[in-house]
């Protein structure tokens, strides 16, 4: 043992042994502190529908349209889903750009220097199909949770009208202009204004939480119809900043709000007439939830406008959130259902008060099957949430808008305060 070459194998193994170990530990410690890997989620989403009146009836033409939306989690890249779901024709788009706004600059303006191009498979124009839709590549850009992000959108000039496929009620002010104005920073030539949403689906960002979406469903509560506009005010829009404030280490998933105004369960806008109100939320749900990016749960929040607009029985609405809940579970995903909340003294029409005693007895029983039923993953009471203490049929006053229906901005919060995020975050036990 005391020989030379004895003691060299000896030293040689002692430092093999000891380069492992080192390594064993190195590698033991870099997988405990290794970082989730990136996914991409939705951050934001509006529901399309097909053109009505104005500027989506015959759609755009050498036309820039610049458009605001509020994130709900963040990321470091981003991607943006156009569509010409309703077009009747192909529809090009001959560049679009995502930046951050500079609203204290002036209207429509955005901040110098953070204006980055959206590619299309590497080419700044692409052209969608009629009933088509297309994704953008990655755009390197730092995404900021709960703030607002810009899309603009240049259409270069049409052969004919070809309808829009958009969101009538936005809450947001969009900017128009005529020429290709996409990467400027300045609104300047941008002097036409709507607040609708026009061509834009959503907004995916590659997010490290891995968490995934939370699609809402929904109608005009949802859809924020009484908000202030540019405030961001909608219920979804409180709950994504609580989620991102609220879940632990960061873990917060995005809020996609899928609200469309005047939305029924099984009856199109198109039955009245209005072909903006939308596809019914059952016809709609392969595209505005099951579409969605890394959607996880959705949220049911629809049934109100088929008690007084559709006059449909509890028995018929009941059944049609069962039919839509199946679906849901069958493709993988939670479900949650928000009881239906008060609407006393609501009017359809200025001075033709649409409440009945006998129409709310179809909400209640309806709420009353939502609180007692086995068959969801949980239940979001924003009847008991917004109900006037003193009068069960009315909203709170200090939560009514005025039309006796729809929250105001106060009562959004209470809707967001009112959901139950364990409800929403992901079980870690599921994860396993």
């Amino acid at each position: 043992m005391n020989s030379p070459r004895q003691r060299q194998f000896l030293m040689a193994l002692v430092t093999l042994v000891t380069v492992g170990s080192t390594l064993l530990v190195a590698t033991a410690n870099s997988q405990a502190v290794a970082p989730e890997p990136e996914a991409w989620t939705g951050s934001w989403s509006a529901a399309l529908t097909p053109a009505g009146a104005g500027k989506s009836k015959d759609g755009f033409s050498d036309q820039t349209i610049r458009m605001f939306v509020h994130t709900s989690v963040g990321g470091t890249q981003a991607r943006i889903r156009l569509s010409n779901r309703y077009g009747t024709a192909p529809l090009t788009i001959g560049r679009a750009t995502l930046a951050l706004p500079w609203p204290e600059a002036g209207p429509g303006d955005l901040k110098p220097g953070s204006v980055v191009d959206a590619t299309f498979n590497g080419q700044k124009q692409v052209t969608i199909p009629s009933g088509g839709s297309a994704v953008s590549d990655p755009v390197p850009m730092e995404v900021p949770a709960s703030q607002d992000v810009a899309v603009t959108l240049y259409v270069p000039a049409q052969p004919k009208p070809n309808p829009a496929t958009w969101h009538i009620y936005s809450r947001e002010t969009t900017y128009i202009g005529t020429g290709d104005h996409a990467s400027e920073a300045s609104g300047a030539k941008l002097a036409e204004t709507r607040n609708n949403w026009y061509y834009l689906a959503g907004l995916d960002v590659l997010n490290r939480s891995g968490q995934g979406s939370i699609v809402v469903l929904g109608d005009s509560i949802t859809d924020g119809l009484k908000t202030t506009v540019n405030a961001d005010r909608r219920w979804t829009d409180f709950l994504g900043a609580r989620l991102v404030k609220e879940a632990p280490e960061g873990r917060a998933p995005g809020i996609l709000n899928a609200g469309l105004s005047g939305n029924r369960l099984t009856l199109n806008g198109a039955d009245l007439g209005v072909n903006e109100l939308g596809m019914n939320g059952a016809s709609r749900f392969h595209f505005d939830v099951l579409g969605q990016t890394g959607v996880r749960t959705v949220i049911l929040a629809l049934g109100i406008n088929d008690v007084w607009l559709s006059q449909d029985t509890a028995d018929n609405i009941i059944a049609r959130i069962q039919q839509m809940a199946s679906v849901a579970r069958q493709s993988g995903l939670k479900v949650v259902v928000c009881t239906l909340s008060p609407w006393n003294a609501f009017e359809s029409a200025p001075g033709v008060v649409a409440y009945t005693p006998t129409l709310d007895s179809v909400r209640l029983q309806v709420n009353s099957y939502i609180r007692t039923s086995t068959e969801f993953d949980g239940i979001i009471d924003f009847d008991a949430a917004l109900r006037d203490p003193a009068n069960p049929t009315k909203l709170r006053p200090e939560w009514d808008s005025g039309d006796h229906i729809h929250p105001n901005d106060a009562g959004n919060e209470a809707m967001a305060k009112a959901v139950p995020l364990d409800l929403l975050l992901a079980d870690d036990a599921d994860e396993d």
